[in-house]
């Protein structure tokens, strides 16, 4: 049985949370505050944590530093009332996995848990490195020629899906499952609008004296070929 802590200072909302996840076979444990929160998850075994970002005491980005700083790689799903990408930026900077904006869909926030369930606390390497790009999966940061690019999240998962997998293409069917937590036969004009924006920050800025990174395999999928390999 999975065990999940949710740290949250809304009292109604915790109370909605725990019989939803409680119903569904979780054990739940909670947290009111951002200093109960960071005991609870340093000391106790969770599968996934649920933060909220506005708490009494420490928020959810000091809380969420801290467990990263201390080693501890259980997945964290970020709540919060704000919904800037610069907000968005900084929950994932911390070390947080997922992101969700208040007010939410209880079976988006459903779905989102169990796809860091399923993903669970696999070590996760530094950094992947194909010529001169280089992600930092734990810091959800990414670089090419040492310039860092402003991916949002999505675009860093879609991306790190395809570094794992270099020179193979990957299905629009499996990007959609790995990365949105749809089934396969989704429509994946999702996928195609996600890549086109991909591509505008990884192959555009560096067209001059680069070689091109994201290939489309046409009525496939798509492949990322290192700099400096054969992109034939």
């Amino acid at each position: 049985m999975s065990r999940i802590l949710i740290v949250e200072d809304e009292v109604s909302l915790t109370s909605v949370l725990r019989r939803g996840f409680e119903a569904e076979g979780l054990r739940v444990d909670i947290a009111h505050d951002g200093n109960e929160g960071l005991r609870l998850a340093l000391e106790e075994d969770y599968d996934a944590i649920v933060l909220d970002v506005m708490l009494p005491g420490l928020d959810g980005h000091r809380v969420c530093s801290m467990v990263r700083a201390a080693g501890l790689w259980t997945p964290i799903l970020m709540l919060t009332a704000k919904d800037s990408e610069y907000d968005e930026a900084a929950g994932l900077d911390t070390g947080a996995d997922d992101y969700l904006t208040k007010p939410f869909s209880y079976l988006v926030l459903q779905a989102r848990l169990r796809a860091l369930l399923r993903r669970g606390r696999a070590g996760r390497p530094e950094r992947i490195e194909l010529g001169d790009l280089v992600l930092e999966p734990a810091h959800k940061r990414c670089t090419r020629q040492g310039a860092e690019l402003a991916l949002t999240a999505k675009e860093f998962d879609l991306l790190a899906v395809l570094a794992r997998n270099p020179g193979v293409t990957v299905s629009k069917g499996t990007l959609l499952e790995e990365v949105w937590d749809l089934p396969a036969d989704s429509d994946p004009n999702v996928v195609e609008v996600h890549v086109s924006a991909l591509r505008r920050k990884i192959d555009q800025p560096f067209a001059e004296g680069a070689d091109k990174l994201l290939h489309t395999s046409r009525g496939m999928g798509y492949r990322l070929v290192p700099a400096k390999a054969d992109a034939a």
